[in-house]
């Protein structure tokens, strides 16, 4: 089976309505066909618990999906907010494309 990767890139303030967006926006790539989805949060400036809670659900059908969804680029307000929840343990992280690059797609060849 061929994997199909796909990157979602939020930016500005995630909260409320926008994170519905993103969640649907994630949903919508797995219904398509994708199996790896990377999240870039680098252009996220701000995030409250309805984003947490979008990515979570999102996860949860990406998972109900048999596919996987990663996250890079946190900024340090970010990474913050993903300690004190301790979704760092629910999600897997990367520092940024390079890495999940390194770490995940050479497993995919």
């Amino acid at each position: 089976m061929t994997n199909e990767f796909k990157i979602v890139q939020p930016s500005g303030i995630l909260d409320g309505q926008t994170t519905n967006n993103l969640r649907r926006e994630i949903i919508d790539l797995v219904e398509g066909g994708a199996n790896v989805i990377l999240v870039d949060l680098q252009e996220v400036t701000f995030m409250n618990s309805s984003g947490i809670g979008a990515l979570v659900a999102a996860f949860k059908a990406v998972r109900a999906a048999n596919s996987q969804m990663y996250l890079c680029s946190l900024s340090d307000q970010l990474q913050m907010i993903f300690q004190l929840t301790k979704m760092e343990k629910v999600f897997k992280i990367f520092q940024n494309r390079d890495e999940f690059a390194d770490n995940v797609m050479s497993l995919q060849g």
